[in-house]
């Protein structure tokens, strides 16, 4: 069963806020891979577990059609509304449950997403919807941040690591299957020619605003929102007061170095 954990607009509008695009180096992995294993033309990518579309825009100018697939009709409203992709749609739907033919799909992948999916029914739908040496595509990356500003990058990572801590007891157990770099998921795929990358660094700058507003994007800090509203507000609001008083800056637009740590498991489908 598809889990239904980001149908609420205010969830919705942090993913399409905070959440990360993947980057530049995992998207060419991903497109080289298909244009050895397949070729061309590239018809149809499907982007499951799509959100707010960030995987499915920085597709679209590769393929003739990019379908978003969702269970979340608000994380839906947020890509819609992002102008300047006529080929990319996005529907209400699952991963366990595709609304495309047999043998139809170029490319099926999914973005931090996979881990949420009945393993048993995506699988069984992706050996169906693919085509012929049609690719799967799996990406992700774990929340262990590498965090760097100045020379307390050590405090701010320690910082974040109790953050982390405290709000274990909330945390999932598809969440910890993402933590796995998928690897479960990427034994049980049935193709014979597959593989899986576990370190693809990426950096960014994100301000401390952007770091809070990240974590509050958490599955799991929004399980602690639910239970108890007023602590879970108060431990951001001491998150980035901490940030600020341990890099000796009072200004929450202040940016730091972000280190994330990808990973990708690339499959395809026998001829």
């Amino acid at each position: 069963m598809t889990h239904r954990l980001f149908e609420e607009k205010h969830h919705a509008s942090l993913y399409q806020k905070y959440r990360f695009a993947p980057p530049e180096p995992l998207k060419e992995l991903i497109l080289q891979y298909l244009d050895k294993k397949k070729g061309q033309p590239h018809v149809l990518a499907v982007d499951l577990g799509c959100g707010t579309g960030q995987n499915s825009r920085l597709l679209a100018p590769y393929f003739q059609e990019v379908v978003g697939i969702d269970v979340s009709e608000c994380q839906l409203e947020q890509a819609r509304a992002v102008p300047g992709f006529p080929n990319v749609t996005y529907r209400v739907g699952s991963a366990e449950e595709l609304p495309f033919a047999d043998g139809s799909v170029d490319l099926l992948t999914a973005a931090s997403a996979a881990h949420w999916f009945n393993q048993e029914r995506f699988l069984k739908e992706a050996v169906r919807t693919l085509r012929p040496r049609g690719c799967l595509a799996l990406l992700g990356y774990t929340d262990d941040l590498g965090l760097h500003y100045g020379s307390c990058g050590d405090r701010l990572n320690c910082a974040f690591e109790e953050v982390k801590k405290f709000l274990s007891p909330y945390i999932s157990t598809p969440v910890a299957v993402a933590n796995t770099k998928l690897q479960d998921l990427f034994d049980a795929i049935p193709f014979p020619d597959k593989e899986r990358i576990e370190s693809i660094e990426d950096k960014k700058q994100l301000s401390v605003r952007s770091l809070v507003g990240f974590v509050e994007s958490f599955s799991y800090y929004q399980s602690y929102l639910r239970a108890d509203p007023e602590a879970a507000t108060t431990l951001l609001q001491n998150m980035q007061s901490r940030f600020l008083e341990e890099m000796g800056v009072s200004c929450p637009d202040t940016e730091m170095e972000v280190q994330l740590k990808y990973f990708c498991v690339l499959a395809c489908k026998p001829q």
